[in-house]
């Protein structure tokens, strides 16, 4: 395993910190086309870098919809990750999921669950609908103690989303090999996340205990320094300490194994970028140069050859043992 390279200049910036470790970051063949459907979300979570909430109105169309099935059929990528806000309230998402599990190639589909939408009026469809149609499921459990996970997320959320858990179990949901169910969890608050298999071992252990939930992977995820995060970064004066950070524990090692290298990351009007970061961010693809290309548009061997943008928020992939849409990156 590479060493972690001590980043000490507060003004060092990602590009120098990938160029001094001598460590390659290149775009490798696309395994995972992941679609943000929207930032509509049933709640305000402080960690959120999508900014998603009740109140948000952009999701996509039926129209958009049809445009990118269209070109991910003819494609041979094996997985699509839905990721929002949360998904299932995109009035046209069942129509979309149905869509891609009857390609002639059918392919994975990953849905970035909020577990509180389950016990919401109008979708008690979801449980059903996805263990139909074997959705991997991918939830936010930032903490298994209660204060912990309503701090982030809001009052009640723990106890609805222990409920909704409890619902996918007894549907096999982390029990029943074709219907997976990880959870993420996400620092609460300005600091790196543990180690994961360390994380992961409490985490079953007392969900078990306490709640007799059974799930399969837990994902740690490093928060990052854009957003409504970053604003609280910012309102409570640790953004540069918090950059520092990140700095400070960059891991060369993690490169090799970071979504942007393998992962396109579409937006709810179709166009492209390189992470759902970058997305939140605006920062199209070098591909995209006029910022006027859709997914549609794009040649996989053409944009395969495309350089992958970077900036300093990438050090928030790299830090420690890595962050990405499914955890860490190193041992």
């Amino acid at each position: 395993m590479i060493k972690p390279l001590t980043v000490a200049a507060p003004d060092k910036s990602f590009s120098t910190a990938v160029r001094d470790s001598g460590v390659k970051l290149h775009r490798d063949k696309a395994t995972i086309l992941q679609l943000n459907i929207g930032a509509l979300c049933n709640l305000t979570c402080v960690h959120c870098h999508v900014n998603a909430g009740p109140k948000r109105k952009e999701i996509i169309t039926a129209d958009t919809i049809d445009k990118v099935l269209a070109w991910f059929e003819k494609t041979d990528i094996p997985t699509l990750d839905l990721t929002g806000g949360t998904p299932e309230m995109v009035p046209d998402f069942r129509s979309l999921v149905e869509t891609v599990r009857n390609f002639e190639q059918p392919r994975t589909v990953i849905t970035r669950l909020n577990a509180t939408i389950l016990n919401e009026p109008g979708y008690e469809w979801i449980p059903e609908f996805h263990a139909k149609h074997k959705i991997t499921i991918i939830a936010s459990m930032p903490c298994y103690s209660p204060n912990n996970v309503n701090e982030q997320r809001g009052d009640g959320v723990f106890d609805s989303s222990i409920k909704a858990f409890q619902t996918l179990n007894a549907l096999g949901y982390g029990i029943d090999p074709e219907l997976p169910m990880h959870f993420v969890y996400n620092p609460n608050g300005a600091f790196l996340p543990g180690n994961q298999r360390e994380l992961e071992a409490d985490y079953k252990r007392e969900m078990k205990a306490h709640f007799g939930i059974k799930f399969n992977d837990l994902y740690s995820i490093t928060n990052m320094p854009i957003a409504r995060f970053a604003s609280y970064l910012r309102n409570n004066d640790l953004l540069v300490d918090y950059m520092q950070t990140l700095r400070d524990a960059f891991n060369p090692a993690s490169i090799a194994g970071l979504m942007c290298r393998d992962t396109i990351s579409v937006g709810w009007q179709g166009d492209v970028f390189d992470c759902d970061f970058n997305q939140q961010l605006k920062m199209p693809t070098a591909y995209d140069k006029k910022n006027d290309v859709k997914l549609w548009d794009i040649d996989l061997d053409k944009f395969r050859d495309t350089p992958i943008i970077i900036a300093d928020h990438c050090f928030g992939c790299t830090a420690g043992a890595g962050s990405s849409c499914g955890g860490a990156l190193v041992e």
